[in-house]
């Protein structure tokens, strides 16, 4: 499911237009972002945490020509299921 068909499910699951849904799908997202990017950590219950972390530098192998290159240091964001979301997949 992509984010156009996740509108047209929640536009046609709670009856109302494409572009309320679309309008809602957005804000929520942008605001989940908007918490990341400010070091928070977005935590919805039943569903999962959304959080940033700190990916420390690393040396790898490219193993085409074998040569090692340096992986600088940087964030990820991180996302781990909650126990609904976990039991209700299974």
């Amino acid at each position: 499911m992509n984010k156009a068909d996740l509108i047209n499910a929640l536009a046609e699951h709670n009856g109302i237009s494409k572009k309320e849904a679309e309008k809602a799908v957005s804000g929520v997202l942008a605001l989940i972002t908007e918490a990341l990017k400010s070091g928070d950590k977005v935590q919805i219950m039943g569903f999962g945490t959304f959080e940033v972390k700190d990916r420390a530098a690393r040396t790898a192998v490219n193993p085409a020509t074998g040569a090692k290159m340096d992986i600088p240091a940087s964030k990820v964001v991180s996302f781990k299921a909650g126990k609904a979301l976990k039991d209700s997949v299974q």
